[in-house]
């Protein structure tokens, strides 16, 4: 095994990456009124290919409009135009530059100005002590709708690969949908879905082997999955590891490790268990104990931001590594790093006392620069956190009325 990050790698799937980093998900909301990507995402898409990365995974595309993690996200279905996601796959596979659609659900975690579905394995809301109510109450799902689901994700898939995508990762983390049902907080079922660690995980097991049967040979499924929910009692480290086992015989070509949830956002560092994560790439630790029991490759993001610690996770037995932040304030990093490997990407990191409001603010920090480099403007490096907070409730607000207006079968 080479520890050169930039040497190429070759899936089990038969495709080869040209080189180890990764574009990791950023949700961006910045598709239109149809929920389609046009000229922003393009531009910031083909951004990224030309800075250098030998993969990039978009922002998570939802298998039914109904259900958002936000507004100004893109859904694909059945019957959506395929020509917008045509180009943004050609934008993004510049410069020799593979390019993976991440497919999700939110389930619960669906903002209730939103309105729409808001599903979930058990009804369980979400537990954010004084921001709950920002959240929908999620309903127990039927049989129909987890038969729907899979059907869902399926179809998003086969409509990936026929648009030019190389492949696409399933989101099994942070919380979502897929995560929901792992979850043993969270997934409260007494049927064939719930219980055992063998029943949360049948959803995530139905939904790629449906992909695999679908889709060709050579294109590339792969699955984002939380090292730990990193709440007590939650789904932890030794479930995901049983997890990846029983990927193992479904042909998975990557397994990402990242951790946390809304409840506990650990992918922007912060945890509810009170285990401390490393400064960068706080779930190394946990994707190399996995990666040591698994012939699936690893990956892993968050928090990485310089060449010396994304080397250190090819030593450590992992095999891709992922960046998301770094790369929204330097999308060309890899580029640099080949120049000047002393590079270090700035990333932010809010402190405030209350957690949900600190993820908060990281994640529209992160917005605001992917919609500078979206609309051709550099990245603004002194950015006040509270105003960035203000700017995206503001349009997150224009952006929900819009979603609402052009969708008239919507809860209102």
């Amino acid at each position: 095994m080479t520890n050169d990050i930039f040497a190429a790698f070759s899936l089990p799937s038969g495709k080869t990456l040209k080189n180890r980093l990764v574009k990791g998900a950023m949700e961006e909301n910045l598709a239109n009124a149809k929920q389609l990507p046009d000229e922003t995402l393009f531009n910031l898409y083909q951004k990224w290919a030309e800075g250098g990365v030998g993969l990039i995974i978009t922002g998570n595309i939802m298998v039914d409009a109904m259900a958002m993690t936000g507004p100004g996200g893109m859904a694909l279905e059945e019957d959506t135009d395929l020509a917008p996601f045509a180009t943004l796959a050609q934008k993004a596979k510049r410069n020799n530059t593979r390019v993976w659609m991440q497919i999700n659900h939110p389930g619960r975690q669906v903002f209730k100005k939103m309105g729409g579905k808001v599903l979930s394995p058990s009804n369980v809301a979400l537990d954010l002590g004084k921001h709950s109510r920002l959240f929908g109450q999620p309903k127990a799902m039927t049989e129909e709708e987890i038969q729907d689901v899979i059907q869902r994700f399926t179809e998003t898939a086969l409509l990936a690969e026929k648009a030019g995508f190389d492949g696409v990762e399933v989101h099994a983390a942070h919380g979502y949908l897929l995560a929901q049902f792992l979850s043993p907080l969270v997934n409260q079922r007494t049927d064939q879905w719930g219980g055992s660690l063998e029943n949360r995980a049948r959803l995530l097991i139905e939904i790629i082997t449906a992909i695999r049967k679908s889709c060709a040979k050579d294109f590339s499924v792969a699955v984002k999955l939380n090292s730990a929910d990193f709440q007590r009692g939650g789904f932890d480290v030794d479930d995901a590891i049983a997890v990846v086992k029983m990927l193992e015989p479904l042909h998975v070509d990557v397994v990402e490790l990242s951790g946390g949830s809304y409840e506990a956002p650990a992918m922007q560092g912060h945890t509810a268990d009170d285990r401390t994560l490393a400064r960068e790439a706080y779930f190394l630790e946990f994707a190399s104990k996995i990666a040591q029991q698994s012939h699936i490759p690893i990956m892993t993001t968050g928090g990485i931001k310089r060449l010396p610690v994304a080397q250190k996770v090819l030593e450590s037995g992992v095999d891709l590594v992922g960046m998301a932040t770094a790369l929204a304030y330097n999308p060309d990093l890899p580029n640099h790093w080949q120049q000047v490997p002393g590079m270090v990407s700035m990333t932010p990191q809010v402190g405030w006392k209350d957690k949900t409001l600190s993820g908060m603010a990281n994640m529209a920090l992160v917005k605001r620069q992917l919609r500078r480099l979206g609309k051709g403007k550099p990245v603004k490096l002194n950015a006040s956190a509270f105003i960035s907070v203000v700017l995206d409730q503001i349009l997150a607000a224009k952006l929900t009325k819009r979603y609402r207006r052009n969708m008239p079968h919507t809860t209102k």
